[in-house]
């Protein structure tokens, strides 16, 4: 007698995978700027990374690949995340990441979510996707997020421009 197979249903997000043109830079984004750790990735023959939440047991939630894979139609890796507005990580330390983020050249913006306890930073990684973090308002002090004129995230508006991001270096990005 077989059992019964499972019906559908959802677990969580798996992970996110993103195509790059620079994969040393992404790894120092993803790694040294947002905290995520560089975890064991198969040999797929194409270069690549998996990145994952630092805690133990932390799941692969940024797989990254580079080379062929990672190439559109026009021989080159894309830009942006297309219809896919954004990757949102739940974090803390919302002035650390501003720190981490002035240290490496990065532009950000800043949002609270209205009716929330809720403040959000949105910045781009090399490859144009943009990338929100979450945090809980009652734990990150009492400075509220710069929501001024020039800082203030609005939806729909990109502020990515890949002729003025940043080349990343390892020492650039080991800010707060």
């Amino acid at each position: 007698m077989s059992a019964p197979l499972p019906g559908a249903g959802v677990h969580g997000l798996f992970h996110v995978a993103i195509k790059t043109a620079d994969l040393e830079a992404t790894r120092i984004f993803w790694r040294d700027i947002i905290g995520l750790k560089e975890i064991h990735r198969p040999d797929f023959g194409y270069p690549g990374a998996w990145l994952g939440c630092p805690q133990p047991g932390g799941l692969g939630i940024i797989h990254v690949y580079a080379g062929g894979p990672a190439l559109g139609p026009s021989g080159m890796a894309p830009y942006g995340t297309g219809a896919i507005d954004h990757i949102s990580l739940s974090c803390s330390g919302y002035r650390a990441y501003i720190a981490r983020f002035e240290a490496a050249g990065l532009d950000w913006r800043e949002f609270i979510v209205p009716g929330t306890s809720l403040w959000q930073l949105f910045v781009y990684d090399p490859s144009g996707v943009q990338l929100e973090l979450t945090f809980e308002a009652s734990i990150e002090g009492a400075e509220l997020p710069d929501v001024s004129e020039a800082r203030v995230y609005r939806a729909g508006r990109s502020f990515f421009d890949p002729d003025t991001y940043p080349k990343l270096a390892r020492q650039a990005a080991t800010g707060a």
